[in-house]
């Protein structure tokens, strides 16, 4: 499909998760300035921190963990299961519950299992069973109000984590950074728009690219998690295979995947795309660099994408936000509505019917 046909867009997207993209760098900022005002209480005497969360709010707690490694002097686990970790008990865990609809089974589960063990609990959600919980118990519970798909509230789930981290002191005023992160998100998204042809459009080209190809992500450090952000967002809107490989353990297995099998069918149809920040470990571009130069000297198709902004979470951001055009005109080029995740719906429907 003509990625610069508007009018056909705005029909394959009747939801409009258009506006939901183009609208992110401003509910960044309401985010950050509607957190500001949540009473938190003076946790003391921590000595880990668990952040249990799925899909998109799993997506911005490892973000969350990644931008804080450098800072943190606590420990950070995200937890992407049932239950807790062993390690997980009494106060000293504080366990952020963070879900979107607040209904996800495997975060409720997390809950009631930190309950037992008596841990200190926080929740972030816009409401639903983890909220009344956490609630009635007399935990705190910082809501936020978002009516559309959970993947369209990143800045929010993110936002929140921030804000929490640099209230407990773990990492520095993150005001400046913020407002340079959203200004970063501005700028490029000028270029990146829907009304903005595609000879002049990186996103729309980079779409292009993968339709017909299954596409592998490599981030590293800063832009680890947001590869997997990249990959999730192919996945749902454009209905799409991807997946993510992370520098440099990748170097020490998946490098040596890529011989067989040599079909002259098949390896037209992949694509590995390397997202590069100003902040990566100087051995990481190198390896980056050098991994993409194997891939392309066995025929592989390959390209890059260097993070914009000043600052390591404006790189972050703009990556995101990108990430998100990019793999909407995806979903575009293949004709196909953006918004619906009926395979998700079909598999939560079949769960709830074995409780």
């Amino acid at each position: 499909m003509n990625l610069d046909d508007i009018v056909a867009m705005h029909k394959l997207d009747p939801s409009n998760i258009l506006a939901e993209i183009d609208d992110l760098p401003d509910q960044v900022e309401r985010a950050w300035t509607q957190v500001q005002k949540l009473p938190l209480p003076a946790f003391s005497g921590l000595t880990n921190i668990v952040i249990s969360a799925m899909g998109t709010p799993g997506n911005a707690a490892d973000l969350l963990a990644c931008y804080a490694a450098e800072h943190s002097s606590l420990p950070v686990i995200v937890h992407h299961d049932y239950g807790l970790p062993a390690f997980a008990n009494g106060a000293g865990t504080l366990l952020i519950a963070s879900d979107h609809s607040g209904n996800s089974e495997e975060t409720l589960d997390s809950f009631h299992q930190a309950s037992l063990r008596g841990c200190t609990i926080m929740v972030i959600s816009t409401g639903g069973r983890l909220a009344e919980k956490a609630s009635v118990a007399g935990h705190p519970v910082w809501r936020f109000s978002h009516g559309g798909q959970p993947r369209t509230a990143l800045g929010f789930s993110f936002m929140y984590l921030l804000a929490v981290f640099t209230r407990l002191n773990l990492l520095p005023p993150q005001d400046e950074n913020v407002s340079g992160a959203i200004a970063a998100m501005k700028t490029q998204q000028e270029n990146i728009r829907a009304a903005v042809a595609a000879v002049n459009n990186p996103a729309k080209r980079y779409a292009g690219q993968m339709v017909g190809r299954w596409v592998t992500i490599f981030g590293s450090g800063l832009l680890a998690a947001v590869a997997r952000r990249w990959k999730s967002q192919i996945n749902e809107l454009a209905k799409a295979p991807a997946n993510t490989e992370f520098l440099p353990d990748a170097n020490h297995n998946s490098l040596a995947g890529i011989i067989n099998p040599s079909d002259e069918v098949l390896v037209p149809h992949t694509l590995t795309l390397f997202l590069c920040t100003a902040f990566d470990h100087p051995r990481n571009s190198l390896r980056a660099n050098i991994t993409r130069q194997v891939f392309m000297i066995e025929g592989l198709n390959t390209d890059f994408y260097l993070a914009q902004g000043s600052s390591s979470l404006a790189q972050m951001w703009t990556t995101i936000h990108f990430g998100d055009y990019m793999a909407y005109y995806l979903a575009i080029a293949y004709g196909i509505d953006p918004e619906p995740v009926d395979a998700i719906d079909s598999l939560k429907s079949t769960l709830s019917a074995h409780p």
